[in-house]
């Protein structure tokens, strides 16, 4: 195909929720009430863990790596979403494809750091005597390490062949912020190897990470039913089922939307998938995975008894 005479893209419209019916008000509140609940509650767990000595252990160093992790993931797309509900819906080029960078580099920065979780569980339960010389502080912090360095090299070369792209089709992004599958569907040219390429990065991270997780909870199953007492067991269990329960989420939603060789879903059934797994997903996890977990409730109380306490005294 010549593409001499065509007039490349350089400034994208995101179409956002076309299909609305004049809710944009009542979206836009609703977006914002989950990006002010997914700040402050992961802001909370940062603070709780940072402050408090007896949470200075490889769980909740994790969870509170996590909970940074959940604040840019959201940051990254959010703020794009709700401008563009205030009909601010343009995006430049490059803008666009840092957008698609830090988006996916973070979300692959998370299934590494939900399977290194895994791992820590794994070694608590299934070798809880060799777990304190295993698994140190200093250990905690190189897994996250090579967690986030893995994660932001992941997504470079889906980066670099877009880039490569001639997108001259039109400037209208059919989702509700820049991703691989709408840009590529914008291309004149050849897009066989950006879709192989897409596919096969996409399943190998995902089924890789799932398969670790899921090989890591057989062996914990496994190890609490030789547990005779049902108290014991129940206190084995309940440090993994909120791990288990995000990662179900996020793995789940995910694969729905990305482990695909083709685009055959339609642009709505993307956008519902994307709130899921950019918005509701990281809004529950300061829920179901932290503010859950009894020791983090414990000094949550606390905290806010002395608060209490100070502000009477002040009174």
């Amino acid at each position: 195909m010549d593409l001499s005479n065509q007039s490349f893209v350089t400034q994208f419209i995101i179409v956002g929720f076309p299909n609305i019916g004049g809710s944009e008000a009542f979206l836009f509140l609703l977006l914002s009430i989950s990006y002010i609940f997914t700040l402050s509650g992961n802001i909370t767990i940062i603070t709780l863990i940072c402050t408090h000595c007896q949470l200075h252990v490889p769980l909740y160093i994790f969870v509170a790596i996590l909970s940074f992790l959940e604040i840019w993931y959201t940051t990254v797309t959010i703020p794009k979403m709700l401008t563009n509900l205030q009909n601010v819906k343009s995006i430049s080029y490059v803008g666009c494809l840092l957008q698609i960078y830090f988006f996916h580099s973070l979300g692959i920065t998370e299934t590494y750091l939900l399977t290194a979780m895994a791992f820590d569980r794994y070694l608590a339960i299934c070798n809880p005597l060799r777990y304190p010389s295993l698994m140190t502080i200093a250990c905690c912090f190189q897994m996250a390490a090579c967690c986030w360095v893995i994660g932001f090299l992941g997504p470079l070369t889906q980066v670099i062949l877009l880039s490569r792209l001639f997108l001259c089709r039109s400037n209208r992004v059919e989702h509700i912020f820049c991703d691989f599958t709408p840009l590529i569907s914008l291309a004149c040219s050849d897009i066989s190897l950006n879709v192989k390429v897409d596919f096969v990065i996409n399943f190998f991270i995902i089924f890789v990470s799932f398969t670790c997780i899921i090989m890591s909870y057989f062996k914990i199953v496994s190890t609490v039913l030789k547990i005779k007492t049902v108290e014991g067991r129940k206190k084995a269990f309940s440090t993994c089922g909120a791990h288990l329960t995000v990662v179900f989420l996020f793995f789940g939603s995910v694969c729905f939307m990305y482990v695909r060789p083709s685009k055959i879903n339609s642009a709505d059934y993307d956008r519902v998938m994307a709130v899921i797994y950019s918005v509701l997903t990281p809004m529950c996890n300061p829920i179901i995975y932290s503010l859950r977990n009894q020791e983090i409730r414990r000094v949550l109380r606390k905290r806010l008894a002395t608060l209490f306490k100070r502000s009477c005294l002040k009174s």
